[in-house]
């Protein structure tokens, strides 16, 4: 358990090729353990995130601001989107 940070157990399905590597990493002494590994995983996933809000919040910045209806609608048809027509998530 990490101290001074409240925890809550969840269910996660991983492959099991990916629970094997990660127990050899225990095993080796690379991971304190499984879970250790899975949360160090998770803050490094949700750091990249950020970061990657981040960056795209800049850009939109110095580029005009968010995508306007008609560019989002051109980008989804050029990224083949299965469905042009429904709102994201800004």
């Amino acid at each position: 358990m990490v101290i001074g940070m409240a925890t809550q157990k969840v269910t996660v399905t991983l492959g099991a090729e990916q629970v094997a590597s990660v127990k050899a990493l225990v095993e080796a002494g690379d991971a304190p353990s499984v879970s250790a590994f899975v949360q160090g995983a998770v803050g490094a996933a949700l750091d990249d995130a950020a970061a990657w809000g981040r960056i795209l919040a800049e850009a939109l910045e110095q580029s005009g601001g968010p995508l306007t209806h008609a560019e989002r609608a051109w980008a989804d048809e050029v990224l083949g989107d299965s469905d042009p027509h429904a709102e994201t998530a800004a």
